[in-house]
C-alpha cells in the first residue's frame, strides 16, 4: 500500500511527480477471497488512513489468518469494513467521450482555476447543464464538480512537486484561501500538502 498517494498528472511535466513518488513507495499485498468482500470490481487505488495502513501491516505480519483464532477473526472483519469504506484516490483523468462535454472538459483542464460558470462553459460549448451533468455521470461515473475537483488535485500535486508554496499552489488551482485547498487535500490523501510534500523530500 502506498502513502503518500500515486498520480498520473495533466502534463508530461508531470514525470517529476511519478518518479519522486517510486522512491517513497512500499507495499504489501493482501489477498481475499471474493466471496469475503464486497470490494469494487475495478482496480482502483485506496486512501490508506492511520487504522488501515496499522491492519495491513499486522494482518502481513501474521500470515494467514486462522478462523479459529477470535482476535484474527476480529482482524479480518475490521480489514473488509475498512477496505470497504475506503475512498477512492484519483490516479488518472477520465474524460468524457461527449463532444460537448469534452469542450467543457477541456476549458477546466485548460485552467483549473478558472472562475467561469458551469453554465457560461456550458453555453460556450452548446450543451445544457442538466444534459452535462447527465453525461458526466454516464461517461465518467461521478458528477462534475468533483470531477472538476480531480482536476485540481492532480495539478496541484504537480505544482507541489515542482517547489511551489502551498499558498501559491492553492492560488493556481482556484482557492482563494489555502486553508480550503489543505481541508480538501487532507479530506482526499489523508495528509496535508506539506507534510505529503516533506515525505517526498526526505525520502528523495
Amino acid at each position: 500500500m502506498e502513502d503518500p498517494a500515486a498520480f498520473r498528472s495533466l502534463d508530461s511535466s508531470a514525470n517529476r511527480a511519478s518518479d519522486s513518488y517510486a522512491r517513497v513507495l512500499s507495499m504489501r499485498t493482501l489477498y481475499l477471497r471474493p466471496a469475503v468482500a464486497s470490494l469494487r470490481p475495478e482496480c482502483a487505488v485506496l486512501h490508506v488512513d492511520p487504522l488501515l495502513r496499522e491492519l495491513i501491516i499486522e494482518i502481513v505480519r501474521i500470515g494467514q489468518l486462522r478462523i479459529q483464532n477470535r482476535i484474527e477473526c476480529a482482524l479480518h472483519d475490521l480489514l473488509i469494513a475498512e477496505l470497504e469504506r475506503a475512498s477512492p484516490v484519483p490516479i488518472v483523468l477520465v474524460l468524457p467521450t461527449d463532444q460537448r462535454a469534452l469542450a467543457v472538459a477541456r476549458i477546466v483542464i485548460a485552467n483549473p482555476a478558472s472562475s467561469i460558470s458551469l453554465k457560461s462553459m456550458c453555453a460556450s460549448a452548446g450543451v445544457s447543464v442538466r444534459t452535462l451533468e447527465r453525461t458526466f455521470r454516464r461517461e465518467v461515473g461521478i458528477d462534475f464538480e468533483c470531477w472538476r475537483r480531480q482536476v485540481r488535485l492532480m495539478k496541484a500535486v504537480e505544482l507541489l512537486v515542482g517547489g511551489h508554496s502551498v499558498k501559491e499552489v492553492a492560488f493556481s488551482v482556484g482557492y482563494q484561501h489555502s486553508s480550503a485547498f489543505v481541508a480538501l487535500f487532507r479530506a482526499t490523501f489523508g495528509t496535508t500538502p506539506k507534510a505529503w510534500i516533506s515525505a517526498l523530500e526526505r525520502l528523495g
